[in-house]
This record gives structure tokens, C-alpha cells and sequence, in this order.
């Protein structure tokens, strides 16, 4: 039987196994039909040959294990997916890895690129490598932010965002919050600050373990912590259907510090799933308060303004 392959549901570990639980819950309704994990720290011995017929997982990993290890014939697979697509083509390393393994797959397999955001670039990179493909937008009518209400705290530093944030604290353990930072080192900091005021709180970066991350995330999906600190490591597609309030505890920005559009779309998408009504808090200096009003206007056709938070 032929492998289906999915690399990787965005470039993270987390989202890798949330689509294999679907994946899972969907399958126990057909006959004999397996899913394995091409992840960080999943070992498999050189040799194995694989029986799943689904294999999901990031990049790298799947590299290794078509190339380096030969547990996966590329040749084989007859279904090759790219969950969260912008990411995997507009970042070089995730790039390169996707595209070598595009290059070895049959002429007849089926291509799938998903993405909540496409850049015209990163569309016109997709159309090179998918002869005369079929593409289904979503009408920008059909596109709405209406349901998450969008606020903002003007703050002076970083001790007086942390100060806004312990003001909206009652209200966070009010359901589940997800507090975005962007490094690792101000999620540490944050998560520190929050747990010796007494606060209970978990923490999610790149640099934890495999096992660790893990952890953490089941811990957060079963309620055990409230609220979450992380880095965009959890932006895109980690759903949680508690969640009610994300927090920008420093706005997204790109290389170049101009507002990262995308990121910011993704990480306030964590709340207000599914059409349910959600809340993202914006904790900004007063010099970047163009990189807001920027995002605002950018989202402008399908969202409500952003209100200071004195309104809430």
C-alpha cells in the first residue's frame, strides 16, 4: 500500500502530533489504516521498513528519514501535503527541505499546499512547483475578524506591560489565555514574573525538549494551567477550544521590524474559533504604536477597529 505523506503541519513538533490526533479520530472508522510521526524524537532503527499508511511530520525529519535513514521510498507516496504552505516556502531551511523531497515524488502524485495566509510571492513560488493547479480562496467577504474584539494597552516599558497584564489576570482565569512573546528569553522572564507573583502558569519554547513540549501542551489542553506563555512556536494552528484571550505581550514583527501581518493574524486566531466570540489584548510602547495602527489598517475590510483597553 502506498504512503500517504504530510510534511509537517507547520514546522513544529505541536502541530505535528494535533493533525495526527485527528487524523487518528478520523480514521478508527476505516479498516487497518495507520498513522506514524515523523518528529523530532521519535526513533526509529535504520532499516524499519514503515507499514503506516499515513506519515506526518516536519521537514527535517522527513528528510532524514527518505534520505539518511531509508525508512520512507519517496517514490511511493501518493498523496504529499504542506499544512500552514507560507511558512514551509518563505523560509529557506523549511524550503529547501520541502522542495527536495517534491523533487523525488512520482509524476503522479497528488499535491496539496494549506494556508490561512499566502504572500503573492510565496503563491507564485506554490504555482511553479504545482503544474496548473487548483486554487480555492476565500472570498474577502467571506473573511471576518468580527467575532475577536481587539484592544490595546499603551505602556511606557516593559514593567508596565507586565503591570496591564495583572490588571486583565482575573479576567484571563476566566477561561484560558495564551500570552505571546517574541523570544524565548521575554517568555522565560514573563513566565518567572507571573509564577513568583503566585500566578500558575506553563511555558512553551523552542528550547524545551521534545518530551517537554509535549508536556506542556497536554497539561494546557487539559486545563491543569490556565495560562500559557510562548513564542510563536504556538501562533499557528494549535487549537484549544478554551481558549478565550490571547495577549500580545510584544506586537510580531519581522526581520526588518516592520509588522509581521501573518504572524499576528495566526496568533489572535487561537481564540474566537469556530465563529465563537474571543478576546486579543495588545500590550504597546508607545513608540510602536504605528506598527498597531498599521495592523489595523491592514485588516481593516474584515475587522473592527482596535480600542484601547479602557473601554473593555
Amino acid at each position: 500500500m502506498q504512503n500517504r505523506l504530510e510534511p509537517p503541519p507547520t514546522p513544529t513538533y505541536e502541530l505535528a502530533v494535533q493533525t495526527g490526533q485527528v487524523v487518528e479520530k478520523m480514521g478508527k472508522r476505516c479498516v487497518n489504516t495507520r498513522v506514524t510521526y515523523a518528529v523530532r524524537g521519535n526513533r526509529i532503527p535504520r532499516g524499519t521498513k514503515i507499514e503506516e499508511q499515513i506519515i506526518i511530520g516536519t521537514p527535517g525529519t522527513v528528510l532524514d528519514w527518505c534520505f539518511k535513514l531509508r525508512l520512507l521510498d519517496a517514490k511511493k507516496i501518493s498523496v504529499f501535503v504542506l499544512d500552514e504552505a507560507d511558512v514551509m516556502i518563505d523560509t529557506q531551511g523549511f524550503l529547501d527541505q520541502s522542495v527536495r523531497i517534491q523533487r523525488t515524488l512520482p509524476q503522479d502524485c497528488q499535491m496539496l499546499l494549506f494556508s490561512a495566509t499566502f504572500e503573492d510571492a510565496v503563491l507564485r513560488f506554490a504555482e511553479q512547483i504545482i503544474p496548473d493547479p487548483n486554487i480555492i480562496k476565500l472570498r474577502r467577504e467571506e473573511m471576518t475578524l468580527t467575532n475577536i474584539r481587539q484592544y490595546y494597552f499603551l505602556c511606557e516599558n516593559i514593567q508596565d506591560k507586565y503591570k496591564a497584564l495583572c490588571n486583565i489576570y482575573g479576567s484571563i482565569t476566566v477561561g484560558q489565555a495564551i500570552i505571546f512573546c517574541q523570544t524565548r528569553r521575554n517568555a522565560k522572564w514573563l513566565s518567572q514574573e507571573l509564577t513568583r507573583d503566585g500566578h500558575k502558569v506553563s511555558v512553551l519554547s523552542g528550547e524545551l525538549t521534545v518530551e517537554q513540549r509535549a508536556a506542556v501542551i497536554q497539561r494546557f489542553r487539559d486545563g491543569k494551567e490556565k495560562v500559557l506563555v510562548t513564542t510563536n512556536v504556538c501562533a499557528r494552528g494549535i487549537d484549544v477550544k478554551q481558549v478565550t484571550i490571547v495577549v500580545n505581550f510584544k506586537l510580531p514583527t519581522n526581520q526588518l521590524r516592520c509588522p509581521d501581518f501573518e504572524t499576528y493574524l495566526h496568533r489572535i486566531g487561537r481564540t474566537g474559533r469556530f465563529g465563537k466570540k474571543g478576546l486579543a489584548f495588545n500590550m504597546v510602547e508607545r513608540h510602536n504604536l504605528p506598527l498597531l495602527r498599521s495592523i489595523e489598517e491592514h485588516f481593516s475590510e474584515y475587522s473592527i477597529p482596535i480600542k484601547p483597553a479602557l473601554h473593555v
